[in-house]
């Protein structure tokens, strides 16, 4: 590795870098082949790559002589691995790894594009978190799959790897049901100025966004709320409740009382039907069922809330949560999925099989990490999205600051934990929050260049990151993002130079 890797403008940095002289100035129609495999193997890759050249103004073309072709991807069978090396000769490209790692060296290729030329290099690089992530909440806001795949672009440009999908809230019911139809009907609308606000997303587009995601080798994981964040659920199904309502979807934003019962036995039959629909649409590991702010007002008042603790030899309403929380989680494990939740499923015990998301503070996932459970690190002092990016009085978002620099200077894993703790630390997510994004231009601005910072996070080595050296290579990748249509905040310039 030389000293001078910054001047390499790569985000997030990788892992080793070997300059050499010159550079390669790749034609507009680039041929690529693919070695030792059959060409479907790749065609991931070659399609990715295709789609971000296309948005550069040039082209690949398939090419069957090794001596023709610029590019050559050459294609490794570790499927667990995301490493990659990329060559970049003054004659052509050399890309080797997993079909995974590929996609990552791929996303490293075209971030190197403006900069003159690709400069020659070699570059050997892996992620160092597994779980690098970003979240999008589509319950406040509804945006269609064209917009979903926007992010994934991002997200695979960025060289992350997961997708949150937050579908179930007190706002609106996003997920699409076969067996419980008014959940479409319904749930899926809210009052705004007295016309109908929503959406929803069917099975259709669901299948959608999942190729989409899978070719870019990005997990998505889909998140339906529970026992909390009901009301949308509670409009179309008001018995799942404890006092039966009626109730509309909310078109404000806070934390409502109402939350599904925890005595009735129809309540774990309308939810595990769900999740067996969740189950049968993701193929992914994990199912995020939330968990978070969950007042027990109402469990303190109810009959069956109260029978339930009696029958089930509970102390009270935190241990019938855990216990909700518990039961989801082994129905879960049923269908051979993970259970994920909010940092509050620690609060009364934690099923065994729980993985946690830290989002109040870092305090629950070193709490979790030291019981030997897995965790993703999403703590509000850095990375939550819909916090201001300055103290401009302009500034859109949150009333909480999180500038770029103090996202960058963010360390997932605490200092407290020991090794083996450590180890439970899948890595970092970014949470974009949107009740004050009604449009997709503010979600982009919103979450750039702050997720470029939380990639370098993600993925470089602790003792590589360097904000001096970040700085200037962001100046340099957002003439990339430019060039494929984002927008972003500039950090010299505030928002109101453009409409979002």
């Amino acid at each position: 590795m030389t000293d001078t890797i910054s001047d390499i403008a790569l985000i997030p940095l990788p892992q080793n870098v070997k300059l050499k002289a010159g550079r390669f100035n790749a034609p507009s129609v680039l041929r690529i082949r693919v070695e030792g495999t059959p060409t479907d193997d790749l065609h991931p890759t070659v399609a990715l790559l295709g789609q971000w050249l296309s948005q550069k103004d040039a082209s690949l073309q398939w090419e069957s002589a090794q001596e023709a072709a610029e590019i050559q991807l050459s294609l490794e069978h570790d499927t667990s691995s995301e490493a990659y090396r990329l060559e970049i000769r003054a004659d052509g490209v050399i890309l080797s790894g997993s079909e995974a790692g590929c996609v990552r060296g791929a996303a490293a290729l075209i971030g190197l594009l403006d900069q003159g030329g690709w400069p020659c290099c070699v570059i050997e690089d892996a992620p160092r978190f597994a779980w690098r992530g970003m979240h999008l909440d589509v319950c406040r806001h509804f945006y269609p799959v064209d917009r979903i795949k926007r992010l994934l672009d991002l997200i695979a440009l960025h060289r992350m790897n997961t997708f949150h999908w937050h579908l179930s809230d007190d706002q609106g019911w996003r997920l699409a049901s076969k067996a419980y139809p008014a959940l479409n009907d319904v749930s899926a609308w809210r009052d705004r100025d007295g016309q109908p606000y929503g959406g929803y997303y069917t099975q259709e587009d669901v299948a959608e966004v999942l190729r989409y995601a899978q070719q870019r080798h990005i997990e998505v994981v889909p998140e339906i709320e529970m026992p909390g964040h009901a009301l949308a659920a509670l409009a179309a199904f008001p018995e799942l409740s404890c006092s039966g309502g009626p109730f509309e979807v909310a078109n404000t934003c806070g934390i409502f009382d109402d939350v599904y019962c925890a005595g009735k036995s129809s309540t774990f039959q309308f939810l595990e039907t769900i999740l067996a629909e969740v189950v049968e649409l993701f193929p992914g590991r994990y199912v995020h069922i939330g968990g978070d702010e969950c007042p027990k007002t109402r469990w303190k008042d109810c009959p069956d809330c109260q029978a339930q603790i009696k029958a089930q030899g509970l102390q009270d309403e935190d241990q019938l949560q855990s216990w909700f929380v518990s039961r989801m989680g082994d129905f879960l494990q049923s269908k051979g999925k993970r259970m994920l939740g909010w940092d509050e499923i620690l609060e009364g015990g934690l099923p065994a099989s729980a993985t946690v998301m830290s989002w109040r503070g870092i305090e629950g996932g070193i709490k979790a990490a030291q019981m030997g459970h897995d965790v993703v690190m999403s703590p509000t002092t850095h990375c939550y999205f819909d916090y201001r990016q300055s103290e401009e009085p302009e500034e859109p978002g949150n009333l909480g600051r999180i500038p770029i620099d103090t996202l960058y200077a963010y360390e997932p894993i605490p200092e407290v934990l020991n090794a083996e703790s450590a180890r439970h630390i899948l890595g970092v997510q970014g949470n974009i929050w949107t009740e004050r994004m009604p449009t997709w231009k503010l979600v982009e601005y919103m979450i750039l260049p702050r997720m470029c910072a939380l990639s370098e996070v993600a993925w470089s080595p602790a003792d590589l990151r360097d904000w001096k050296g970040f700085e200037q290579r962001l100046m340099q990748h957002l003439n990339t993002l430019k060039s494929m249509g984002y927008t972003y905040r500039h950090p010299e310039r505030l928002h109101r130079e453009f409409p979002l």
